[in-house]
């Protein structure tokens, strides 16, 4: 469950980083997120590279909207602000805030479902105005909470679980960011 919040258990040996803190301190709670997916590789990437690059947590302020990938948030830097904000509106919530304080490091974590579906326009504009953050997307080309619909990212010809074919071509976020000058 979310709510459970790892032990606060700390081995005397445990490395720190430049900062003081160990890489525990940059954990959020216990994950519940299905086995296999690669949402939480990607939160543990983000867990080493805050500890190796000595970012205290409370420093950063994680954004997300809806979604499997906006889940992840809670999963990592449990010290740090967070905001989940409404489905495919991160990148305008995010925008606000960094307008509010210039202090903070921003990390905005979305799906292909927020940001190339219903927040398409909102990811363009915000890789327009070349917003101070980090954006992250976690795409698995599928809109997992719905079961199985192909996402507007998923590879042309891909095969959903029931053997539908997708036919559509995919979303380029990357190719799409670099045109607008991100």
């Amino acid at each position: 469950m979310t709510y459970i919040a790892k032990p606060r258990l700390r081995h005397p040996s445990l490395e720190k980083n430049r900062v003081g803190y160990t890489r525990r301190d940059y954990e959020g709670k216990v994950s519940t997120l299905c086995a296999g997916c690669g949402h939480d590789s990607i939160s543990a990437a983000i867990i080493q590279a805050c500890w190796e690059l000595d970012i205290e947590p409370h420093r950063v302020a994680k954004l997300s909207g809806i979604g499997c990938s906006s889940k992840t948030t809670d999963y990592f830097l449990g010290a740090s602000h967070g905001f989940n904000s409404v489905h495919g509106r991160m990148p305008s919530v995010l925008t606000g805030a960094n307008l509010a304080n210039r202090e903070l490091l921003y990390l905005g974590i979305s799906g292909d479902g927020d940001s190339a579906s219903i927040g398409l326009g909102q990811f363009a504009h915000a890789m327009r105005r070349n917003v101070n953050m980090v954006y992250i997307v976690e795409n698995n080309g599928v809109y997992g909470l719905t079961k199985g619909q192909f996402s507007a990212t998923a590879d042309k010809g891909s095969k959903s679980k029931k053997g539908a074919v997708n036919r559509d071509s995919p979303v380029d976020l990357v190719g799409m960011a670099m045109q607008l000058g991100a």
